[in-house]
């Protein structure tokens, strides 16, 4: 292990003391992604136990169409369907995103909350070039199909911008280029045309209107009426340069199809006032100059051939009259329209139901290709189709269900859905690899801790919210619930096939699981006890009794006999499980304990009470080592209901959830606040806290709140003005087209249920609100010194191998990925060098020299030589390539298979000349002794 200084500026001394450098960590954790929920925002709770209908951004893919981009809360996520990973930008915004805008060269992405806070974010780095707020609501944006605007919805009027470059420095990067008015309601939805000369914006008055982006000579915009609800959205299709057909569609599921009719003239062609070009530049201002001042020679006129070539698809409009054409209407009972999308390439028309249904259809015939359903009572707000027009992604907020469809196979590329109601509970399997989380909904998931994803969802596990999960081994997982049962599930036939029951009915609130995976304890909620199982027989082994509270957490000792219990009566007990149910040692507290952990040589337990102490005992003394306060620690969040400051109201901040890092040296610590804590223990120092969210759409995020917001009668919500916004005034009544103005609905608070450490220590978790935040130590991106230079050659390759400097000649070559010389770099290597050469390969060069090993092998007779090779990096690069193996899969298939190959060979000449060489070798025992013989035959006779 390497040894590394606490303080990133490497420093030894804190408060006069000098910290070992043995006990030291690294502690410059980043949040790597978030896991448990890839769409929507997390879900508020209302006076009827309900989750609301949920909100969420629009979706984006990428130009390529294998990458989709999506906005959970204030993050975004990007998930790559090619490789299947997931990864979140290290940006927030101040509050739930609203929608999103991504270039066409996939450069710079916009985004808008909630609140009309922009940020223009460069997507390849993930780094935040400017913020920028609009002055009105901002429900839609999408950059022009050349990438030089930005349009969005700006209230009532549409406001086109020039996109930021992300290339050089702008005290302001956004400039507006004109405000597009005429409707007498909100805009929901803009379409460009596909030259970026024209703009469509759909309203709720019932309209569409069409206007050019630049002015038109002779163009009036032009207003197209025919629905009589709300337009979702609205397309253009084209006959060759011209546009042909405008399609749209409203809320109640009528699509209305518009003809461009346009009229022949005689007259010249008009002009449109266009930009100047830079070519042009200066001459337009010498002839402006020379027009005002009365002098300068005329310029003459532009060729025709010019002019023709300046008609864009906005002058074509100017002779253009906009007929009614056709109408249809998607016949769905008591549902309505919500989201919709368009291909042009492919002709396809898919649209969102209200009740969790879409369907694709071909345009302009609007046949019906599929029909389907994503859930029962699920709302689908967004869709869109991939350029190809293949892949179809729908995002449903109130799951918060992010699903990608191939129409044409009729399969998933992707389904990933979160907890309901929200993630309550999760553990770490003991080789770091899955991720096992429980939810409010009863549900068990497994995440894939490399990729990101979840790959089995035990559906019918729980009937009430899961309140723990722990991992008996590698391949089993527990669960206990408010149900009453504590369930074992098989990960390798992904079924639970064990049952834990009590005789009477009881609510779980704890488990533990003991070192052999044999003995399962579960604390009850009432009556106050703690029961114990053996998990092959499915039995009741004891029952331990003693506490005078809920049993609100357990933990097993590391030599597997002892069981620590914490209970809100204020005390921790230990109980020896072999001597039968009367408590070893009490640990008297003075106020109730919430959580407990056991340090991993099993000499230190840590208690955490609601006074917000965390409380250090000695195993064997059983008393008081020392204590931590991190009530000033965690303080901070101002909750919008709360009558004091956030600074005179710490004594409502707890832990409630703990751990132990690997070597015991430092604690992890989270409770009912937006910070995570890490504590060096041996000098009871605060390392590091993480704040896990700034968004401000949940409640506790900020110390201190807006005061026009309070008044005589309580606070008043920002949000709760938005109407269809939020989830405030959800319909309840069959029929009713108003909600109940009396509801009352609450804020999802910001707070951590559970933290824990990977056994790597390569990387922590917390369970809160949002999902569950992985936060890592290891990097995405790897830096590779010699990609930097020019001088990289064959010739200084072999240079490098002259001055027998081999570790630098192989990264050169795998560098330049060619494979001669690589493998002449290989086999120029001397035998006992070989593992100083791997030790100097870097992580972003193994996946490549893991392919040239394998090639190489393959042609070679030194067998021995390159299994040394294969040896010396699996020993020097054994973490790094556990972790990442998902995607080094390939070069490890190739590698197995050719020593396989190998060694079916060797095996097989061994076999056939097996008698062969037992009798060389006895021909050379037989020679051997005849010499011996003539020796002592000769010595003899002297």
């Amino acid at each position: 292990k390497s040894e590394i200084l606490i303080f990133q500026n490497e420093r030894d001394l804190i408060f006069g003391k000098k910290l070992k450098r043995s006990s030291s960590m690294k502690f410059n954790y980043k949040l790597h992604r978030l896991c448990g929920a890839y769409y929507g925002n997390p879900t508020t709770t209302d006076a009827f136990g309900s989750n609301g209908k949920g909100s969420g951004s629009n979706i984006v893919f990428s130009s390529d169409g294998n990458v989709l981009i999506s906005a959970v809360s204030n993050r975004v996520q990007v998930l790559d369907l090619k490789s299947h990973t997931v990864r979140t930008l290290p940006i927030e915004a101040r509050s739930n995103i609203k929608c999103m805008a991504i270039s066409p060269n996939d450069v710079i992405l916009l985004v808008v909350d909630v609140n009309s806070y922009a940020m223009i974010v460069n997507f390849v780095r993930g780094v935040v070039l400017h913020r920028f707020k609009f002055k009105r609501k901002v429900r839609h944006a999408i950059f022009s199909p050349c990438g030089n605007y930005i349009a969005v919805t700006h209230g009532k009027h549409v406001q086109v911008w020039f996109a930021p470059n992300h290339l050089r420095k702008e005290f302001a990067p956004l400039v507006l280029h004109r405000t597009y008015t005429g409707q007498s309601s909100d805009v929901t939805r803009i379409a460009w045309s596909s030259d970026s000369s024209v703009i469509m914006g759909c309203s709720r008055d019932c309209t569409t209107r069409i206007w050019t982006v630049d002015t038109t000579r002779n163009y009036q915009p032009v207003t197209l009426s025919g629905h009589k609800t709300m337009v979702i959205g609205a397309y253009f299709t084209y006959d060759g340069p011209r546009i042909d057909t405008c399609y749209t569609i409203s809320e109640d599921g009528a699509l209305v199809t518009w003809k461009a009719k346009y009229h022949t003239s005689d007259e010249p062609n008009e002009e449109i006032d266009l930009p100047p070009a830079e070519e042009d530049f200066e001459a337009q201002v010498d002839d402006a100059l020379d027009f005002f001042s009365g002098g300068g020679p005329a310029r003459p006129a532009r060729p025709s051939s010019l002019m023709d070539a300046d008609k864009t698809q906005g002058h074509h409009l100017v002779q253009c009259e906009w007929v009614y054409q056709a109408r249809h209407y998607f016949n769905q009972d008591r549902t309505g329209v919500v989201a919709t999308t368009y291909n042009e390439r492919s002709k396809i028309l898919a649209i969102g139901f209200s009740s969790g249904l879409f369907g694709l259809y071909e345009m302009p015939s609007v046949a019906n290709i599929h029909t389907m359903s994503v859930g029962s009572n699920q709302l689908i707000n967004s869709c869109i189709l991939n350029n190809t027009g293949e892949w179809l992604a729908l995002g449903c907020p109130r799951a918060q269900q992010l699903l990608v469809w191939e129409w044409r196979s009729e399969t998933y590329v992707l389904k990933q859905r979160g907890h309901a109601y929200g993630m309550r509970c999760m553990a770490y399997s003991p080789d770091g690899v899955v991720v096992c989380t429980g939810g409010e909904d009863g549900k068990i998931k497994l995440w894939n801790a490399s990729s990101g994803f979840c790959y089995v969802t035990f559906e019918q596990s729980h009937q009430a919210p899961v309140t723990c999960v722990r991992f008996a081994n590698p391949s089993v997982v527990l669960s206990a619930s408010l149900d009453g049962t504590v369930r074992a599930h098989d990960l390798h036939r992904y079924r639970t096939f064990k049952t834990m029951t009590t005789p009477t009915p009881v609510q779980f609130l704890s488990l533990a699981v003991d070192q052999s995976g044999e003995i399962v304890c579960a604390g009850t909620m009432d009556p106050f006890h703690i029961y114990a199982w053996n998990l092959q027989t499915g039995k009741i082994l004891d029952v331990y009794t003693g506490h005078k509270g809920p049993v609100c957490d357990l933990a097993f000792q590391s030599n597997g006999g002892t069981l620590v219990s914490a209970s809100w009566d204020g005390s921790a007990k230990t109980w020896d499980l072999y001597k039968g149910n009367v408590p070893t040692e009490s640990l008297q507290h003075n106020s109730d304990v919430v959580c407990v952990t056991c340090r991993p040589d099993g000499k230190e337990i840590c208690t955490g009470t609601i006074n917000g102490l965390l409380s250090f005992w000695d195993v064997e003394s059983a008393k008081l080592k020392y204590e931590i306060d991190g009530r000033r620690d965690i303080a901070g969040g101002r909750k919008m209901n709360d009558r004091m400051i956030a600074d005179n109201n710490a004594s409502s901040r707890y832990f409630t959830s703990v751990c132990y890092s690997a070597d015991g040296t430092c604690l992890l610590a989270g409770g009912n606040s937006k910070y995570v804590c890490i504590y060096e223990i041996s000098q009871q120092l605060l390392l590091k806290k993480f704040q896990v969210t700034f968004n401000r759409s949940l409640d506790g995020v900020l110390d201190e709140l807006n005061s026009k917001n309070m008044t005589d009668h309580g606070p008043v919500d920002d949000e709760a003005e938005s109407g269809d916004e939020t989830n405030y005034n959800a319909i309840r009544l069959p029929g009713a087209k108003r909600g109940d103005d009396g509801s009352r609905t609450s804020k999802v608070e910001v707070l951590t249920h559970q933290v824990a450490f990977s056994s790597t220590g390569r990387e922590w978790a917390a369970v809160s609100g949002e999902g569950l935040h992985v936060y890592s130590l290891d990097e995405d991106m790897l830096f590779d010194p010699i990609s930097l230079t020019e001088s990289i050659t064959p010739a200084a390759v072999e240079q490098k191998l002259a001055s027998k400097d081999y570790s630098k000649a192989l990264r050169m070559a795998v560098h330049l990925n060619e494979y001669a010389l690589v493998r002449q770099v290989l086999e120029n290597t001397p035998y006992a060098s070989i593992t100083f050469v791997a030790r100097s390969i870097g992580p972003e060069q193994l996946e490549r020299l893991m392919q040239f090993l394998g090639k190489s092998m393959e042609k070679s007779p030194h067998v021995e030589f390159y299994l040394q090779w294969c040896l010396q990096i699996m020993q020097h690069h054994g973490v790094y390539l556990d972790k990442h193996r998902g995607s080094l899969m390939r070069a490890f298939r190739a590698l197995h298979k050719i020593v396989q190959t190998r060694r079916d060979e060797l095996k097989t000449i061994c076999n056939e000349n097996k008698y062969t060489l037992h009798f060389i070798e006895e021909q050379a025992k037989l020679i051997a002794s005849q010499q011996s013989e003539q020796i002592k035959a000769s010595t003899a006779e002297q």
